[in-house]
């Protein structure tokens, strides 16, 4: 069965909005503004290599849709790789899914999630898609979290976290440092932590 993978450029308050500023946001491209060094870089092609499957919502979606199949030359095996893998967007408002190997999901979220879980013996990523990240915390679907802390505040913006969330455990597995920012992947604690 596949784990459930959450991945994020973080800011140090939380937020998740717009990293790379391609949805021209007020804060949007922080995450250029900073380097993440070669384990960075490193750590993002291992976490793509060991994943199946990614997992999206619609505004990551639309975003990777649009880069990732022009990316392929200059990103080479990377960009080979985000092209061909198996994509699943959550939507209800999508018509067609044009980027390769893309399904949409518009119904029983949680159901279908549990499905592809069941599907794959490699990750499952979920990137950016703020809502979607929410959604998977609150029916307890997620296994696993990759998050990149940038060392900036926004005061605004997207959350990883949303208010009122409900308490989940995870365990610290591994912490690193790369140029500016600081790696942190989290395993989800047992029941009885």
């Amino acid at each position: 069965m596949g784990k459930l993978v959450v991945t994020e450029f973080i800011t140090l308050d939380g937020v998740i909005e717009d990293p790379g500023g391609s949805e021209k946001t007020e804060h949007g491209g922080w995450a250029f503004q900073f380097e993440r060094g070669d384990e960075g870089d490193k750590f993002k092609v291992e976490e793509l290599a060991a994943s199946d499957a990614q997992l999206l919502g619609r505004v990551t979606y639309d975003g990777f849709a649009a880069a990732w199949p022009s990316m392929e030359e200059t990103t080479g095996d990377f960009g080979k790789k985000m092209n061909a893998m198996p994509k699943f967007v959550v939507s209800t408002t999508l018509d067609n899914a044009e980027w390769n190997n893309t399904e949409i999901i518009r119904k029983d979220v949680p159901d279908e999630v549990a499905r592809i879980k069941q599907q794959f013996e490699g990750d499952i990523l979920v990137a950016g898609s703020a809502r979607l990240a929410q959604s998977l915390f609150e029916h307890d679907l997620v296994d696993e979290l990759h998050l990149m802390v940038y060392p900036v505040l926004l005061g605004r913006g997207k959350r990883l976290f949303a208010d009122g969330s409900q308490r989940t455990a995870f365990e610290l597995v591994d912490a690193k440092q790369s140029g500016a920012v600081a790696i942190l992947t989290l395993t989800r604690a047992p029941a009885s932590a």
